[in-house]
């Protein structure tokens, strides 16, 4: 008779950095009781994913055994854990447990979606215990680069098991809770760590993590030493950055306005809740057109160059009033993620172009990361001595590395990516299924399936063009005049300067005078060969194979 066991399945987070969702389940097999952990997103770019809002989990296995779901721990309010949660809860309907910050934040989501926001429940942090099925569970309170980050305390039958989410040790965090020694040290002293499964995010960083308090005196000689205005982007929701730079803009003598609905929201938030205190004053835009700009810090969204953000609308121009001049200085208190460069570098160019100065992270000297280096997760894993490390929140190679590191100091551990089940019961992980998983696209209001072709085929318009040629059959299936032809994305003009459309509508005239009646009479014939006709043209004339729609008319008999 098999028994019960403890099982970690990642559908997203692991084996990329990004879209986090986590299950865990204890059970017999097939039976388990789940836990899920996080549900976030990733974002699109115009090569992969064009025209796409968020990209999110595909949580189809999940929505199959939904009825052995107990609920969803959400650990932090960051969108990459949080920003899922309003697209796929209607497929789950499951109570949603988050400290009150995070539970702000999703009841915002949630409210904007039309969705009950009574479906999320407020928890305190440790030693308060919320009791979801078989599972135990804590919320540990861990410094991040956003309020009340935690990690997840789970305790199953079959052991301890510890989530980290995104976490760092620093003791003076600016907002939000520190790194606490003496409470870890409790944690593991209290019960045996079965499972600690990790953060990878900066396993390949070998200096130890700094503390955000680290930056206040270089970021308020930059402000202070800075002639014109200032502007300043970060991640909104990094709050204990905004503090900061606020705070060090009010050393300078400069006012501070915010721009960015984001960036608004998560101070608003962070101060109903209590997290954030002693804020310095800030006006809105049409206040500070009134305010010398010598006098005048703006912080601003969108350091990760997203182009409809006020940093990309104020390298192309004014945004709500403002200006960027010569002479002006527009600091990056952040680090770009890979895949971002392109966008970043777009948004710098253009201020440079206006002569603006632009100060970037200088190699930590105005930012400082939000996740745990290496000597930081050697520490995490020497305090809580866990039977194994499971690798999360990372690409495949921060997940081997982070591996490796765990089997320096004698640890088990596996590389476990999405959609790879992993039986936790023993003192050895071993993965035991695979499950569908993958990814989805929240395209409008609509989520399109990664197979179901929408944006494959977007990316084949914007990568070959699309000739449409329209024909008009008469009852004898022969052409009622000339086909006429319109393209999209494709050079008006081909070889010796002659017009494609013009080329392409007498090569096709050509084509269906000589087509016999077998073609003309079957739909699927005739568009095959007006396809393959209009491809050749192109391929002759531009050098390019287009995507291609033939609507043949048929006109019916009285």
């Amino acid at each position: 008779m098999v028994g019960e066991r403890l099982i970690y399945l990642p559908l997203g987070g692991a084996g990329e950095i990004g879209m986090n969702a986590y299950i865990y389940g204890y059970g017999r097999p097939g039976k388990e009781r789940l836990l899920l952990v996080d549900l976030g997103v990733a974002f699109p770019d115009m090569e992969s994913s064009p025209g796409v809002d968020v990209i999110v989990p595909d949580i189809s296995w999940l929505v199959k055994n939904v009825d052995r779901l107990e609920g969803i721990v959400i650990t932090h309010a960051h969108e990459d854990h949080i920003g899922a949660l309003p697209h796929l809860w209607p497929m789950l309907k499951k109570p949603i447990y988050a400290r009150k910050f995070t539970a702000a934040i999703g009841r915002l989501k949630f409210e904007e979606a039309g969705l009950p926001k009574d479906a999320i429940t407020t928890v305190g942090a440790r030693p308060a215990k919320t009791e979801i099925g078989p599972f135990t569970v804590q919320f540990l309170p861990v410094s991040h680069s956003i309020p009340e980050s935690a990690m997840i305390i789970i305790d199953t039958p079959a052991g301890r098991i510890i989530h980290s989410a995104d976490f760092k040790r620093d003791a003076s965090p600016v907002v939000g809770e520190a790194w606490d020694e003496a409470l870890m040290t409790e944690v593991a002293a209290e019960a045996p760590v079965k499972v600690f499964a990790c953060d990878s995010t900066n396993v390949f960083s070998a200096h130890e993590g700094r503390s955000e308090s680290t930056l206040a005196a270089p970021l308020t000689e930059l402000i202070k030493n800075a002639s014109g205005m200032v502007v300043a982007t970060t991640f909104a929701s990094n709050v204990a950055r905004l503090k900061t730079l606020s705070e060090a803009a009010t050393a300078a003598d400069r006012t501070v306005c915010l721009l960015g609905r984001a960036m608004k929201r998560m101070v608003s938030v962070a101060q109903e809740t209590g997290v954030l205190t002693d804020f310095p004053r800030t006006v809105s835009p049409e206040d500070a057109a009134s305010i010398p700009r010598r006098n005048l810090m703006l912080l601003v969204t969108g350091s990760q160059g997203e182009r409809r953000a006020a940093s990309a609308a104020l390298s192309r121009g004014k945004y709500l009033g403002m200006e960027l001049r010569e002479a002006d200085t527009f600091l990056f208190s952040s680090k770009t993620i890979p895949g971002n460069e392109r966008g970043v570098l777009k948004i710098m160019n253009a201020l440079s172009e206006k002569g603006v100065e632009i100060v970037d992270d200088q190699g930590g000297k105005y930012h400082v990361s939000g996740h745990a280096n290496r000597p930081d997760l050697e520490h995490a894993h020497r305090t809580f001595l866990p039977d194994m490390v499971i690798p999360m929140h990372g690409e495949h190679r921060h997940l081997r590395e982070h591996m490796k590191l765990a089997h320096e100091s004698g640890i088990a551990s596996i590389v476990v990516t999405n959609g790879s089940m992993a039986d936790i019961t023993s003192d050895v992980p071993v993965i035991v299924e695979k499950v569908e998983s993958g990814r989805a696209f929240l395209d409008g209001s609509v989520l399109v399936g990664a197979m179901d072709g929408v944006v494959r085929d977007r990316i084949r318009l914007a990568l070959n063009g699309l000739v449409i040629v329209t024909l008009i059959l008469d009852e004898d299936d022969a052409p009622l005049g000339e086909a006429w032809v319109e393209t999209l994305g494709l050079p008006d003009v081909g070889k010796g300067n002659r017009s494609l459309t013009d080329t392409l509508e007498a090569d096709l005239t050509e084509f269906l005078e000589s087509a016999g009646p077998k073609v003309l009479s079957d739909d699927q014939k005739l568009d095959e060969a007006i396809k393959r006709v209009v491809r050749q043209v192109c391929v002759e004339e531009i050098g390019k194979k287009p995507e291609v729609i033939a609507v043949v008319s048929r006109l019916a008999l009285d």
